[in-house]
């Protein structure tokens, strides 16, 4: 028994669709660079080394907050509660797991895997392979409503990642410096801030359940913000990919020694 565009009752066109226009950019360029991220993310995370930068105070979005014995000396900005990791495990997990699972869980990569990955559908007007529609209200699936607890945990991070760009201004002589890092840096905080906060679940949490918003002038300014912000959230999702990638890849090559960082001062 045939379900969804062959189900019987249902127009029989042959051709996939009517479109003229390049609907397949979106989904193939979509789909690349979240295969790229997850791969480039997953080799690093196991890596477990040159994410630490000890002469600029550098430290890579993907190892922050590096809480274990077995991070390099420095590294370590809020102490070693972990103890050591066994060296099968990496050490970037508890990391890894919230913002992964903030991102995996987001309406905008939602939609977006849907599109790419699974071509569930993969433009309007498009039908998809699938037979049968169930939503997300099943397991696995039904996880992704745990957005918004994973939006507490990505702020917690994002202070984090603020508390790290404020060290990577860090002279090489112990004063205050500089540095092309420095920017790049302070450029993926700025992507990741815009990012958090232009989430679904911010704006249901800062102005959501609240019947008359002139009684809550507050909580109305930070919804009108937010709201903003919102528009582009999509825009931020990627782009904050981009820069994560971008300065973990700068921070790895100063760790190891590939490249110098050019120091702006001091």
């Amino acid at each position: 028994m045939k379900a969804g565009v062959g189900a019987p009752g249902r127009a029989q066109i042959p051709e996939r669709t009517f479109r003229t226009d390049g609907w397949r950019v979106y989904p193939l360029t979509t789909g690349a660079i979240l295969i790229f991220f997850i791969l480039y993310a997953t080799v690093r995370i196991f890596m477990n080394q040159w994410y630490w930068a000890p002469e600029e105070h550098y430290l890579t979005p993907l190892y922050s907050p590096c809480l274990s014995t077995s991070c390099v000396p420095g590294s370590s900005h809020f102490g070693q509660p972990m103890g050591e990791i066994p060296a099968f495990l990496p050490m970037a997990f508890i990391t890894f797991v919230i913002l992964a699972g903030f991102r995996g869980t987001c309406y905008y990569y939602r939609k977006a895997g849907y599109r790419s990955l699974f071509m569930a559908p993969a433009a309007c007007a498009v039908p998809e392979p699938h037979k049968k529609y169930t939503g997300e209200s099943k397991f696995p699936l039904v996880i992704l409503n745990a957005h918004r607890y994973f939006f507490y945990g990505a702020l917690v991070f994002a202070c984090i990642n603020i508390y790290d760009a404020v060290l990577s201004f860090h002279g090489k002589d112990g004063g205050i410096g500089m540095g092309v890092g420095t920017v790049i840096i302070l450029i993926n905080v700025a992507m990741l801030l815009a990012y958090t906060l232009s989430c679904h679940a911010c704006r249901h949490i800062v102005g959501g359940r609240l019947k008359n918003f002139s009684k809550h002038p507050l909580r109305y300014r930070y919804w009108t913000f937010v709201s903003k912000l919102n528009v582009r959230h999509g825009q931020f999702a990627m782009i904050s990919l981009v820069t994560v990638i971008l300065t973990d890849a700068y921070i790895m090559a100063v760790a190891a020694g590939w490249i110098t960082d050019l120091r702006i001062f001091n």
